[in-house]
């Protein structure tokens, strides 16, 4: 017997006695770090800019979702996930902020492919996204 077949059959096995458990197991042991992974990637993408900050807010275990804020002003929110082995990185609008995004669909790609280079391709297209509200300079 491989080792994988046997770990499939402690999978089943644990699920068996114990899906809710189970499931918050394989979470913790294979998408948690994979999840951790994006959220050092984006602030990576942030690190030469002391003028841009992420500030997490309103985050939960599988959903990391960050403000970004600019000369300390909030302007959206990104929010960071993964869905069916992929990472996806959005847009969302905020309260309290005068910007507006014009596209809240994700960037995103198989986690296999995610690295810095990614990542900082990701936030441009977010950034790009952002329109300043009208007469601000």
């Amino acid at each position: 017997m491989s080792q994988d077949s046997l770990q499939l059959e402690f999978d089943r096995l644990s699920r068996d006695v114990d899906s809710f458990l189970f499931e918050r197991l394989r979470w913790d042991r294979e998408e948690g770090p994979m999840l951790a992974k994006l959220v050092a990637l984006a602030h990576g993408a942030l690190e030469s800019r002391g003028d841009f900050a992420l500030t997490e807010e309103g985050a939960t275990s599988d959903i990391k979702r960050f403000i970004l804020k600019v000369h300390s002003n909030r302007i959206i929110a990104i929010v960071i996930t993964l869905e069916n082995g992929r990472a996806q990185v959005r847009p969302e609008q905020i309260e309290r902020s005068k910007y507006t995004v014009r596209d809240i669909t994700p960037v995103s790609a198989a986690f296999n492919q995610i690295d810095e280079d990614w990542m900082a391709a990701a936030f441009k297209e977010l950034i790009s996204r952002v329109e300043a509200p009208q007469g601000a300079a």
